[in-house]
């Protein structure tokens, strides 16, 4: 199993609480993301609302020396992106992503933000980049493989024109943020790990409107599209069930929809 945690009851319990809380920070945040408001205020109400709202821990904070309690990754920033004071300016998308844990359990998510009236190409990546999530989400059973994840959001960004980043991924998570196994955005069916009931990990594609290079920047954080194109990304926790998926950072207005078919 290549030291996959298989999750006790109780650590899901725990799972599923910290997985709640922070689908609570995003309806609250949705409120303070808006036309000139800059990441940085953002990351300062994500750590005051964590800590005093809701009396758990923003996970990102110090994790690896990251200095933020959250990644900001506007336009052509695939993923790491850190908070500025810049504004945020109608036309920009942006993830905010977001880590949050309470009793010795870690919940990760991310989200994008439209600011204001968007292209329509930009819209579109940000659609589709959401339906491949779910694409790969509804993959998830016991006896299904991740290779069977990776195809799922693959085929469905490239269906539509688009690229998947490959050099990111998504993770186990737990009592770690990030533990084994790593669930590759792209692969081929019935290939890799088979999934088993009581595994948690995050789902958390990259999708470029243009190729799928990318680059780091001076700051040894921040990722960005080498051809300067808009990339997208959402992210949620997933928990395999006895038959099927369930998603523990699910937010309010994503429980009245069914999940979009691949």
């Amino acid at each position: 199993m290549n030291n996959v945690v298989i999750k006790s009851p109780e650590a899901i319990e725990k799972m599923r609480r910290a997985g709640r809380l922070l689908a609570q920070v995003f309806t609250e945040l949705d409120k303070q993301v808006k036309p000139g408001v800059t990441t940085m205020a953002l990351n300062h109400w994500v750590e005051t609302y964590i800590r005093e709202e809701l009396d758990a821990r923003p996970a990102s904070l110090g994790q690896y020396d990251y200095p933020y309690c959250l990644n900001a990754s506007p336009d052509i920033v695939i993923c790491h992106g850190f908070p500025t004071d810049k504004p945020l300016k109608e036309g920009t998308i942006v993830n905010l992503d977001i880590t949050l844990g309470k009793d010795g359990y870690i919940a990760d998510s991310s989200k994008m933000y439209t600011i204001g009236e968007v292209t329509p190409l930009a819209q579109k990546l940000v659609d589709e980049t959401y339906t491949a999530m779910w694409s790969g989400i509804n993959a998830v059973k016991p006896g299904n493989t991740l290779g069977d994840i990776g195809y799922a959001i693959a085929s469905h960004a490239r269906n539509n024109g688009f690229s998947v980043v490959r050099e990111f991924c998504g993770h186990g998570i737990g009592q770690q943020m990030h533990e084994a196994p790593q669930v590759l955005h792209y692969g081929a069916p019935g290939a890799g790990l088979e999934l088993r009931e009581g595994m948690t990990f995050t789902i958390e594609p990259m999708i470029n409107q243009g190729n799928a290079k990318t680059r780091t920047l001076k700051d040894g954080w921040t990722v960005v599209t080498r051809d300067k194109k808009l990339s997208a990304q959402w992210e949620h926790t997933v928990l395999v069930t006895a038959t099927g998926a369930e998603v523990l950072t699910l937010r309010p207005e994503e429980h009245a929809h069914e999940m979009p078919s691949p």
